[in-house]
């Protein structure tokens, strides 16, 4: 058997419903400076600068991306993906001027976060991989802050997992084992997690899965094969193993037909 036919592929899922973030205030008046405090050595340690706020321009810009990307998911839920990725596209430049202006705001980087998915998710029904994974690249940073400000989240836990199973994929199916490597081990970490919350979850499993037949793939360790064989027998058995990890499933355990 090929090793391309041991890579565990996941496809491309149309995204969660995403509830949008609500659309930005108008810039404030600015208020009254306040009274000047002694200057003291102490108060000017400990001073930290106040964060970044955008520009009366930049919130009607994102208030428009928030518009546009609400109008994408409609398209997207509709079957239109080429309307999707029009709207999604329009409105990603101004929600990552958002997250510059201010990364600390969760929710933003969420959202962002969320954007570059739905819009992968779109440009991946209309068969533009290079688009996915362009778009899968640049939204790692964000879904990996919002894993760890939201550590109890398992549906982003979960689309990071499968984001870091799809790059490395990629990577595996160019022969590059030494940049894979690390995707699955971190996506491994994730799944595992998702799993112990919620072992019962067909969904869940699939994801660690993936990650077990991709770490196997990439990792000297011979437990991690040995635990892919175990998983895989077991989802082979009880019918829970999905469409796209079957046939990597079955070449693992020898259950694939001949010819």
């Amino acid at each position: 058997m090929a090793k391309s036919a041991l890579i565990a592929l996941m496809s491309l899922s149309a995204p969660l419903a995403l509830a949008t973030p609500a659309m930005a205030q108008d810039a404030p008046a600015s208020p009254a400076a306040p009274a000047a405090a002694p200057e003291t050595e102490a108060a000017t340690q400990s001073a930290t600068p106040a964060a970044a706020e955008m520009t009366p321009e930049q919130i009607t810009a994102f208030n428009s991306a928030v518009t546009a990307f609400t109008a994408g998911q409609a398209a997207q839920q509709a079957g239109d993906n080429a309307g999707a990725v029009a709207k999604y596209d329009a409105a990603l430049p101004a929600i990552r001027t958002a997250v510059e202006v201010d990364p600390s705001k969760i929710e933003n980087v969420n959202f962002l976060a969320n954007a570059l998915y739905a819009d992968a998710a779109a440009y991946g029904a209309l068969g533009q991989m290079d688009k996915v994974i362009a778009l899968y690249g640049e939204s790692l940073p964000y879904w990996r802050k919002v894993v760890e400000a939201k550590p109890a989240d398992a549906a982003s836990r979960n689309i990071l997992a499968g984001i870091l199973i799809q790059m490395g994929n990629q990577k595996l199916a160019a022969q590059d084992k030494v940049g894979s490597a690390p995707l699955y081990a971190e996506a491994l970490t994730l799944a595992r997690k998702s799993a112990s919350e919620n072992a019962n979850d067909k969904v869940t499993k699939n994801i660690l899965l993936s990650a077990l037949i991709g770490s196997s793939q990439t990792s000297s360790d011979p437990a991690l094969k040995t635990e892919a064989v175990t998983l895989s027998k077991t989802m082979l058995a009880n019918g829970t193993v999905d469409a796209t990890n079957k046939p990597a499933a079955e070449a693992l355990t020898g259950a694939a037909k001949a010819g």
